[in-house]
């Protein structure tokens, strides 16, 4: 059944750019109220001022006490959450084995278990209502493993692992679960990162309006683009030679790796290295 987006209550997590940004933008276009949750608050003010009653608040998403009261705050201000869009992650590009322990732990904690504690939060407001809309973030890295980002598809992979979860346990609550999987999406993440053949590489934008037309028309699976969803399974349903050898046909066993080290993505490995202030520190 087809949804209005209309004064929706909607949060969206690392929406001060890229993807988060898009999303927001489009998400208060069709009539929503959005509040942008990220750790950098001018830029996330800047995105908000362009929005219809968008709200702009301080995120740390690996704060889990500061990730609840960031929902507390939206409700306060903007009413009950209709939907939640855990969009905030980060990718650094190295081998595995050059990868430090704090890199590991970082994308664990702001990719995976922010998402898992995002997503808890949501059910724990959304099924009492009977009704909302959960939307998490993954990438098409979360169904095939990609040389070169070891760690963020181990990360991506849990987030389809936990959204198929969390939608199984909601089942007929009124509350639907969405799995984003874009391909390569054109944003400051993916710098230096190269093309793959056949798999059309996209800009945020895109993401965004397949994320506004599923909110309307709620489904599980959400390729971005759609093409990326036909390689995906085709993968999986080849024996491991027949799989690796599309990858290596497509150039997914090369197009990541290739991309460690590039200076074009030396101001986004310094910005994702300063992503998370609260690893490390005290939890929940």
């Amino acid at each position: 059944m087809k949804r209005s987006i209309g004064e929706l209550v909607v949060a969206v997590t690392g929406g001060a750019r890229g993807i988060g940004a898009a999303t927001a933008r489009a998400l208060s276009t069709a009539g929503a109220r959005v509040a942008i949750g990220d750790l950098d608050l001018a830029a996330a003010e800047k995105v908000a001022a362009d929005l219809r009653d968008g709200l702009a608040l301080r995120l740390d998403v690996t704060d889990r006490p500061g990730y609840t009261a960031f929902l507390d705050s939206v409700e306060g201000r903007l009413g009950p959450l209709d939907v939640l869009v855990n969009n905030a992650g980060i990718m650094p590009v190295a081998p595995l084995d050059e990868e430090s322990d704090e890199t590991t732990t970082r994308q664990l904690e702001i990719n995976l278990h922010a998402v898992i504690h995002g997503t808890r939060e949501a059910m724990r407001r959304m099924r009492p209502r009977g009704r909302g809309h959960i939307v998490n973030v993954a990438s098409l890295a979360g169904k095939v493993g990609t040389p070169g980002i070891a760690t963020y598809c181990a990360t991506k992979h849990g987030i389809v692992g936990l959204s198929e979860a969390a939608h199984l346990e909601l089942r007929g609550t009124g509350v639907d679960v969405s799995c984003v999987m874009p391909g390569i999406v054109r944003t400051e993440l993916t710098a230096g990162v190269g093309d793959m053949r056949g798999i059309q590489t996209i800009g945020p934008e895109d993401v965004a309006a397949a994320i506004v037309a599923t909110v309307r028309r709620p489904r599980f699976d959400v390729f971005v683009p759609k093409s990326a969803g036909a390689t995906a399974y085709l993968g999986r349903l080849l024996p491991r030679r027949g799989g690796e050898w599309v990858a290596r046909r497509l150039g997914a066993d090369t197009v990541m790796i290739a991309a460690a080290h590039r200076p074009e993505r030396a101001a986004y490995e310094a910005r994702a290295a300063a992503s998370a202030p609260s690893v490390g520190q005290d939890g929940d």
